[in-house]
């Protein structure tokens, strides 16, 4: 975790004792507002851009962040289901944000899904 806070110092030359617990406290408070930028960018400012357009794209998904989201809850001991881990992704049910926002893929979409899942893996 310390070379991804401090990557350009040595292990030796990394902050320690408060200084240390300092950097991780006011890393993971940005880090959380980025999360949560990324969020509201995703489900309230450009609800147009798809799941699968972000697949083809970059390679995860909303759906992607809620697994991501259950598994770093499951490693902190913190039980949390599917649902609910996409409930706190999406800001909704994932039934009612599919409803108000999804569309249906497109030939073109499915066809550039397929390409990026060949050329990626």
């Amino acid at each position: 975790m310390g070379a991804m806070l401090f990557p350009f110092a040595s292990k030796a030359s990394r902050p320690r004792g408060t200084l240390w617990n300092k950097a991780m406290t006011d890393t993971t408070a940005l880090e959380a507002a980025a999360f949560r930028r990324l969020l509201k960018h995703l489900n309230t400012d450009r609800t147009d851009v798809q799941n699968i357009d972000l697949m083809i794209l970059a390679g995860f998904c909303r759906n992607c962040l809620a697994d991501w989201y259950r598994e770093a809850a499951a490693e902190s001991g913190i039980e949390m289901d599917k649902e609910e881990a996409r409930e706190r992704v999406y800001g909704m049910p994932f039934a009612d944000w599919k409803a108000r926002h999804q569309a249906e893929a497109t030939p073109e979409q499915l066809a550039a899904f397929k390409a990026a899942q060949e050329r990626h893996g």
